[in-house]
């Protein structure tokens, strides 16, 4: 079974077609005047939460309560959740607010973060990665190279995410500060987006996350920041154990900065991800070592679970950093490199695949190329695909009929109707045809 934070709200869905437009996967349909998440192409990206106007899409995450559950309470807090507050001089606001709370004890991502800099610097020198190489510390991204990028699976960075590298740090302390067992320990990471949740609870590249749940940052801001208000500074605990480059990751170019190389590129946005990966794949980017992608705007500060605007909160990151030191972490000499590496190797998803049998497969592609054809190519969505290739090839699966699409309704029943019965676009479209200054097999 395929798990997802991501998740619909029927009764708010207006079917208005917004989200089906935006998915990068083609993974939203709208039938019956409702949308429809196809689950095995869904990326978790949030970007249609980010653009539903009736908040019909809702992303799933762990309440407070859960922290019941566990004798022992870790938080991890990303660095995205620093941007948060306003004249924030020193982390350790937030990391003692966090225990006050009720977390028994609190380790950074940020410190994960540079440890994995440091294994990278490290990986990078030695050779052996297939250049450019591709961080892996997005899930939504490493989601999307595997569904539409496959090619790409061999220039990802086979590396734990910082959150994960810090929950099992902070395990491994907790247990032998404790002595108690990982049943009875909760790691808690404080999340900005839905797709880092999913990542928690069916991780790609490792069979079992170190990760009890995540909790959104906009759940815990505003008992956060009240809790905060109340801290004077003889009460703070010295928690912050990370320093410029770990929390910079929280924004784009954070990672590749740490990473002291000139040829990188970082982009963010998943239009601007996806076109990065498509010049990847054409080969067009082979001079460079690095490549940093984020799904959300900004970077991690431009997760759907945050809130503040991305652009400000990466204007008080910037500022923050002034009063750190340049890191607090790195990789010593003789540590094994190996033990943060991928315990189990990413496959491509099957989701795009029309058919497992090749024969099969091509005489769909075939099939489908015929209909696409047929259809106007106007990408209007009204028939509730996202595209009338969208369409052609749900035709083809046997989940939509031809009819679905309004001209070719007029073409197949009512033409006697007369133009006036078809949405502007489409009228504008058949008279041009009648006209003869469009020919109808150029769409």
């Amino acid at each position: 079974m395929i798990f997802h934070s991501v998740r619909l709200d029927a009764d708010k869905c207006q079917g208005c077609t917004n989200c089906i437009k935006r998915c990068p996967t083609q993974a939203i349909r709208v039938r019956n005047k409702k949308a429809y998440i196809i689950s095995d192409r869904c990326i978790d990206c949030g970007e249609c939460i980010r653009v539903c106007p009736h908040h019909a899409k809702i992303a799933v995450t762990e309440s407070f309560n859960e922290l019941l559950n566990y004798k022992y309470r870790i938080a991890l807090p990303a660095p995205a959740l620093y941007g948060q507050f306003n004249n924030l001089e020193n982390v350790d606001y937030v990391l003692t607010g966090l225990k006050r709370m009720g977390f028994d004890k609190v380790t950074e991502v940020s410190k994960g973060a540079e440890l994995v800099s440091s294994a990278t610097r490290i990986m990078l020198e030695g050779g052996g990665l297939r250049k450019p190489v591709i961080s892996s510390a997005c899930p939504a991204v490493l989601r999307l190279i595997r569904t539409r990028f496959p090619n790409l699976l061999g220039n990802l960075l086979p590396l734990y995410a910082p959150v994960d590298l810090a929950a099992r740090l902070a395990r491994e302390e907790a247990k032998k500060e404790t002595g108690l067992s990982d049943e009875e320990i909760g790691v808690f990471f404080i999340s900005p987006c839905p797709a880092k949740r999913t990542a928690t609870r069916s991780p790609l590249c490792y069979e079992k996350s170190g990760i009890s749940g995540a909790i959104a940052i906009k759940d815990i801001y505003p008992v956060l920041v009240q809790t905060m208000d109340k801290l004077t500074p003889d009460e703070l605990e010295p928690i912050n154990d990370s320093g410029i480059i770990g929390v910079s990751w929280a924004q784009s170019g954070g990672e590749s900065a740490g990473l002291l190389k000139e040829r990188y590129l970082a982009a963010d946005g998943i239009e601007n991800v996806i076109n990065v990966l498509e010049e990847l794949e054409d080969e067009k980017l082979n001079d460079l070592d690095f490549i940093e992608l984020n799904c959300c705007t900004g970077g991690c500060v431009g997760g759907v679970l945050t809130v503040e605007n991305p652009y400000v909160a990466k204007a008080r990151i910037q500022r923050l950093r002034k009063f750190m030191p340049v890191s607090c972490n790195s990789i010593v000499e003789d540590f094994d490199i190996d033990s943060l590496g991928w315990t189990k190797e990413l496959t491509p998803s099957p989701a795009m695949k029309l058919a497992d049998n090749v024969v099969k497969a091509m005489r769909m592609m075939t099939k489908l190329r015929e209909i696409e054809e047929t259809l106007p190519g106007l990408d209007c969505g009204i028939c509730g695909a996202p595209s009338c290739r969208a369409l052609a090839e749900d035709i083809v699966r046997g989940y939509a009929e031809e009819k679905d699409c309004l001209l070719r309704k007029y073409q197949i029943e009512a033409p006697d109707k007369g133009e006036d019965w078809l949405p502007l676009p489409f009228r504008i479209k058949v008279m041009a045809e009648d006209s003869g200054e469009v020919k109808k097999d150029e769409g």
